[in-house]
């Protein structure tokens, strides 16, 4: 069974996956820096690229979208669906749509680093059961529900559902398609018809808005954090879901009982003194995944390296030193790594490719069963991992989905001092470090006041971007907080000083 903690302020809400014991996911979101995936534009073609088959498209951000041919979709055709006169070509881009168009888009990649956003033209809106495909009328199944057999009867069921809809009058004149997501397979035909209706007058609201409004406007944005725990993250085995704050509790009760009784249940007001976060050292946690090394139990260690191509994990025995002989003291230890390594990759959301250097092993059996227990703890992954076998040199290569940031780029920038060698968190991390660590000590003291003594992009940040929420938290402790800076302070230096 695992337990879900979600720790809100009005700034950041972060969300702990965890399992018996130990912290399996972290999921974070800031109010300033919500992702994108997700959302509906109404966006403007700005340039269309022949040559990359490929358009940029404004929707009312810093930097341009990026639309590919193989996302676009014209009245509700794939592009390899249009076919030219000699019926053998796709249609190229630069026919299908022009500068200046205006366009129904969809984010499906957040932009990261100096990428913009990627873009779909086909629109997707997932509910608590279903994913709808209003510019599409079929009727998909996830692979991971059942037998074949199961996934025709559920078809079936929808296609029944989506006609007694459209005979209620339901969104006439577009019957659109849908797709099972796993955890409708044990649902009752009035939980599905349920939300067949949400969805449907979520895609109308789209419509609507796209006739309105100017391009470059947001039709449609994906639920927050919160709500989507409620959506994505609990499942048969949660145990509990905990959150610290009263109102985001009212907030997503509401929304769970109208689309996700059963996981409602489950949910829990965290009343403790301590942070919810101290209950499982998760803030421990999230500085030991920001850190190169990663300690095993056993005594050997791992290093991880991110760069822009890929990741690498070096495995070393360390003082490991517990086996009889050699070759049982490194698999042993490539043992416990492949659980380590699975672990991490999900803890720190790293994507792309990755290798992963075992300590090298002689014998063939123990190269299969590390590899065995690699694949055996990768699939706890709820993002999509593919993993190859060991290559000549000894290497095991895999792939793990890019999904959004990596925990490192979201919570640190490159240090300006060693040029981007290493890496310190941003101001706005040391803030929040900061506003947590006074009501921390809020209810451990009673001071006049609280004097914070930080690096002046600190002080800065706190007293223009964070001022809402510093006069906030100087509301809730009911005592003044004063911002002193400085000079010779780096970012994540800082004192606060009770008086």
């Amino acid at each position: 069974m695992e337990d879900i903690l979600i720790n809100w302020s009005p700034q950041e809400t972060r969300v702990a996956v965890v399992e018996n014991g130990a912290v399996q996911e972290l999921h974070i979101e800031r109010t300033l820096e919500r992702g994108l995936v997700g959302n509906v534009y109404l966006g403007r073609v700005a340039r269309v690229l022949p040559g990359m088959q490929s358009a940029f498209i404004d929707i009312g951000l810093e930097r341009a979208a990026f639309l590919h041919v193989a996302d676009l979709h014209i009245n509700g055709a794939h592009p390899r669906g249009h076919q030219g006169e000699n019926g053998n070509q796709p249609i190229p881009i630069e026919r299908l749509v022009y500068e200046g168009q205006a366009l129904t888009v969809q984010v499906i990649k957040d932009p990261i680093g100096s990428k913009g956003a990627r873009l779909s033209s086909q629109i997707s809106i997932a509910g608590r059961l279903l994913v709808h495909l209003p510019q599409d009328n079929h009727i998909g199944i996830s692979q991971k529900i059942g037998s074949p057999e199961t996934r025709e009867l559920l078809r079936a069921r929808m296609q029944t559902l989506v006609g007694a809809s459209m005979a209620a009058g339901d969104n006439p004149g577009n019957t659109g398609g849908f797709i099972l997501r796993t955890n409708a397979e044990e649902a009752s035909d009035d939980e599905l018809a349920a939300d067949i209706g949400y969805l449907r007058k979520t895609w109308n609201s789209i419509r609507e808005k796209a006739t309105r409004l100017p391009p470059g406007s947001l039709l449609y944005q994906d639920l927050s954090l919160v709500e989507r725990v409620l959506r994505d993250l609990a499942s048969e085995r949660t145990g509990s879901i905990r959150i610290d704050s009263k109102l985001q509790y009212e907030v997503l009760r509401e929304f769970g009982e109208t689309y996700m009784p059963a996981a409602t249940a489950k949910l829990d007001l965290y009343r403790g003194e301590r942070p919810i976060f101290d209950l499982n050292n998760i803030d421990v946690e999230i500085a030991r995944a920001l850190a190169r090394r990663v300690d095993l139990k056993s005594g050997g260690y791992l290093i991880f390296d991110q760069t822009e191509a890929m990741t690498t994990v070096d495995v070393n025995t360390g003082g490991f030193v517990g086996a009889r002989n050699f070759d049982d003291t490194i698999f042993k230890t490539n043992l416990e790594a492949a659980g380590a390594i699975a672990r991490q990759l999900r803890l720190r959301n790293l994507g792309g490719i990755i290798i992963v250097d075992f300590i090298d092993m002689t014998r063939e059996e123990h190269k299969a069963a590390v590899l065995q227990e690699f694949r055996k703890q990768l699939a706890k992954d709820r993002t999509k991992v593919t993993l190859g076998g060991f290559t000549q040199l000894g290497l095991v290569e895999l792939t793990r989905k890019r999904t959004r940031e990596s925990l490192s780029r979201m919570l640190c920038e490159p240090c300006p001092t060693c040029e981007g060698r290493g890496q310190v968190k941003t101001a706005r991390t040391v803030c929040y470090e900061i506003l947590r660590e006074i009501l921390r000590e809020s209810r451990q003291f009673n001071p006049r006041e609280f004097r914070v003594v930080a690096a002046a992009n600190v002080v800065e940040m706190l007293l223009d971007e964070e001022s809402p929420h510093l006069a906030g938290l100087s509301d809730f402790i009911g005592k003044p907080i004063s911002l002193t800076a400085e000079p010779t302070n780096q970012t994540e230096h800082y004192d606060i000083v009770l008086l």
